[in-house]
Formats: structure tokens, C-alpha cells, sequence
């Protein structure tokens, strides 16, 4: 049976509150960078201290990144992510209400540790649903949460920032993930084979399509160590380790160098840091179609690479003295988000799927090592 015969429910439940979700977590993961101005001057710490506090996140992020694929794949990633949804609310809330520096680096490194969970769950979930040939496609949708997320928190960041306080921010923007852990409980099933509103033709082939890529997988053995040592899951590991890096510390300080550039207000600086996110967007999109429809996904990732370094070095020369060029090379440097769709189809294609949770968790752990460098030591 052909693809356009079994429907597309998957597509139309599955996602739609993924994204949502997803697009929550960046929005409590990013929103710090906002808040750094008030709150060096509120609890007194220097810059320094901003980018610690915005790289702690990371290093409580590799806590769980193995074992939040395994707990997804032995308990689910519906019971999973919903508990973190609730943690992480909670935490993001409790960011509002820190005094001193100890305590934001301990609520952050916590939060960095709920979120590093929801991660290698949600692949494990998307791995469940979307065979090999969707699954660029899906990783896409699913990770314009985090664009999206910029667009929507960047000019009500500033907009809060102007007319409340740092402390509102995180009180109002903690709120949204504890109301859709209602709605993620409720309408995401783990498989095909849980779900009610699915039709039996595209349980079908879903499930004989998984199956077909499963028996041809190249891996078989599936413990950590294996993982760990394997060629495929170490250069994928370090190579979304520095692509995070530049990823990341674009994403935190993006409002300060266009507050730096444009010395406007904190609602212009809102305005113009979405615009970058919007090109993230539209790339992801069109990539992701390019990249399933040709299957060469590792020639897209590879090119989207290559470009995102020429415009990070023309916003870096350009700075102050050209600062219409370095906005628009930033708008066209955020286009290099659109490799994560590529990248992330890369390991469900030549692991099997009982290697994934493991290799998941390796990959996307060592990779975010490069978001604790670009938020602690390059702001030195």
C-alpha cells in the first residue's frame, strides 16, 4: 500500500502537540538571556556569571541523556515527558524567585537536567511513528518549536522586560508547559498500536515500515559501551558538538549583540532577534522536504554547515562598524538551523532501533558539551 493511500493521522495528532511541547521547553531554555541584564544588576554578578548560569543548563542536561531513551523506550515517552513537563514548569517558575547566584545555578543545572530527558524521548516517540523515508520531515516540524519559540518569546520577553520585571518574565513563561502536560497525557500515544484514532491502513504501514528497516539495520548489539565505541555514533557525537556550539551561542546572546548593534529598546531588540529565528524556520522547512525527497542527508547537513560558517565569520567582522551587514548575515546564519532535520535522520538510518536510546543519549550529550562552552567560556 502506497504512502498517500494510509492517511495522515500521524502527522495531524503527532506532531502538532510535539511541536508544541517542544517549542515550550526552548522557550524556558532561552529565555535567561533576557533576563541577564536585570538580573546582574538585581543580585549583583558580573557577565561572567551570566554565562555560567546560562551553561550549568547543559552540564545538568547530560545527566539523564542516555537514560531518558531508555526510560522513553521502557516506559514510554508519554508518561516520560509528561512528568517532565511538570518538573520543569516548576523549576522555571522558581527561576523568578532566585536572590543570589547559587541559587539560579542550581535551579538552572535542575532544569537542564529535566529537559536533557525530554530530548531522546521525543526521537524515540518520533521513531515509533515515522518510518526512515518521513523521518527527516518529522525531526523538522518537531524541532521548529525551537524557532518558534524565539519568535513568540523574544518580543514578549522584551515586552514584559519593558513594563514588569525579570522575575514576571519567568513567572508568566513557566506557566504554558504545565497546561499542556494535560493535553500531552491525553492525546500523544507512545505507538501505532495504542492509539484508538489511528486507522488500521496506516497502523499498517507504519508498522510493516518500521519493521522492513529494522530487520536491515547495520548495528544488532545495543549496550552503552558498544554505543560508545562505535565510529558512527562518535562522529555524529562530535560533530553536533560544535554545530550546538555555534547553535547555542548564537541563541543566548543573539538579544545582547543586537542590543549592542542597535541600542534600542528592549521590545526593538525583542523584535529584531525573532527575525533571525523566522530564516531558521523557513529553511527547516525546505530542507528537510529536499533532504527526504533526494535521501541524502548527509550532503545537505554537510552544505548547511559549510554556509553557516561563512555568515558567522561576515556578523563577526562587520559587528558595530556595519551593523546592517552583521544583521543580516545573523538572519542568514540562523538558516544553518536547518541542518538538526538532516542530522537527526542520520542515526535512526544506520543504527537499529535498539541501539537508538543509547546512541541518542551519547550523541546528543556530547553535542551539548558544546552548549556549556558557547554559554560559559565565550563570553570571556
Amino acid at each position: 500500500m502506497t504512502q498517500s493511500k494510509v492517511g495522515n493521522g500521524r502527522w495531524l495528532r503527532i506532531m502538532p502537540i510535539a511541536f508544541i511541547m517542544y517549542t515550550f521547553a526552548y522557550i524556558d531554555r532561552n529565555n535567561i538571556g533576557f533576563g541577564f541584564a536585570g538580573m546582574q544588576k538585581d543580585l549583583g554578578f558580573s557577565a561572567a556569571y551570566s554565562g555560567l548560569a546560562g551553561g550549568i543548563f547543559f552540564i545538568g542536561f547530560l545527566v539523564f541523556q542516555v537514560h531518558g531513551g531508555i526510560w522513553a523506550r521502557k516506559y514510554g515517552a508519554r508518561k516520560v515527558i509528561t512528568i517532565c513537563l511538570v518538573i520543569w514548569s516548576v523549576f522555571a517558575f522558581l527561576t523568578g524567585t532566585v536572590h543570589n547566584i547559587a541559587e539560579l545555578l542550581a535551579v538552572r543545572f535542575i532544569l537542564g537536567m529535566v529537559e536533557g530527558i525530554v530530548w531522546p524521548a521525543s526521537l524515540i516517540l518520533i521513531s515509533n511513528w515515522f518510518p526512515q523515508k518521513e523521518r527527516a520531515r518529522a525531526t523538522a516540524y518537531f524541532m521548529l518549536g525551537t524557532p518558534i519559540s524565539a519568535i513568540i518569546m523574544s518580543p514578549i520577553s522584551g515586552y514584559l522586560l519593558d513594563h514588569t520585571s525579570w522575575r514576571v518574565m519567568f513567572f508568566i513563561e513557566a506557566i504554558p508547559p504545565l497546561a499542556w502536560a494535560l493535553l500531552w497525557w491525553f492525546g500523544i500515544s507512545d505507538k501505532p498500536s495504542l492509539a484508538k484514532w489511528i486507522s488500521k491502513e496506516e497502523k499498517d504501514y507504519i508498522e510493516t515500515s518500521l519493521a522492513s528497516e529494522n530487520s536491515s539495520a547495520n548495528v544488532s548489539k545495543n549496550g552503552f559501551l558498544v554505543a560508545l565505541k562505535d565510529r558512527n555514533v562518535m562522529v555524529l557525537s562530535f560533530s553536533g558538538f560544535f554545530g550546538i556550539m555555534g547553535l547555542y551561542g548564537l541563541g543566548l546572546w543573539l538579544p545582547t549583540v543586537v542590543k549592542t548593534i542597535t541600542h534600542g529598546s528592549n521590545t526593538m531588540v525583542g523584535l529584531i532577534s525573532a527575525l533571525p529565528w523566522i530564516s531558521a524556520m523557513i529553511g527547516s522547512i525546505v530542507i528537510s522536504h529536499l533532504s527526504d525527497r533526494t535521501g541524502n542527508h548527509k550532503g545537505f547537513y554537510a552544505l548547511i554547515c559549510t554556509s553557516g560558517t561563512i555568515f558567522l565569520l561576515v556578523a563577526t567582522f562587520a559587528g558595530t562598524i556595519h551593523p546592517y551587514v552583521a544583521i543580516i548575515a545573523l538572519i542568514c546564519l540562523n538558516l544553518s538551523f536547518a541542518k538538526n532535520a538532516p542530522f537527526w535522520a542520520i542515526p535512526t538510518a544506520v543504527l537499529s532501533r535498539d541501539m537508538l536510546p543509547n546512541s541518542i543519549g551519547i550523541i546528543n550529550g556530547i553535542g551539548n558539551l558544546g552548549g556549556f562552552l558557547a554559554h560559559t567560556f565565550l563570553v570571556c
